[in-house]
């Protein structure tokens, strides 16, 4: 998939996180993670993060994640769902979302 706009997921709020997803400007992709806890679960953190931009197929733009103290599964939903806003696609494979 390639991310043609921004697009945001998520809020501010304790024990979740914003997701921001910009198209990428040199084909690349970078993954900002800015988090409370991330001395103790920034590794996890960017784990899931990639994990879920790889089941989406995303190779390139820019995931910049405002982390609050989020579960996994939270951080899975909303990057899919920044990216899923970002795309623009009305052909998804609902069956890389699981």
């Amino acid at each position: 998939m390639k991310i043609v706009k921004e697009a945001l997921a998520g809020t501010l709020e304790s024990s979740d996180l914003l997701v921001k997803v910009a198209p990428a400007t040199d084909e690349a992709l970078e993954v900002v993670i800015n988090s409370e806890v991330l001395r103790q679960f920034g590794e996890q953190i960017e784990k899931v993060v990639r994990e879920t931009l790889g089941k989406l197929d995303v190779e390139a733009g820019l995931v910049v994640v405002e982390d609050k103290g989020a579960l996994d599964c939270a951080i899975r939903a909303r990057v899919q769902t920044a990216v899923l806003r970002g795309v623009e696609s009305q052909d998804l494979n609902w069956s890389a979302l699981s």
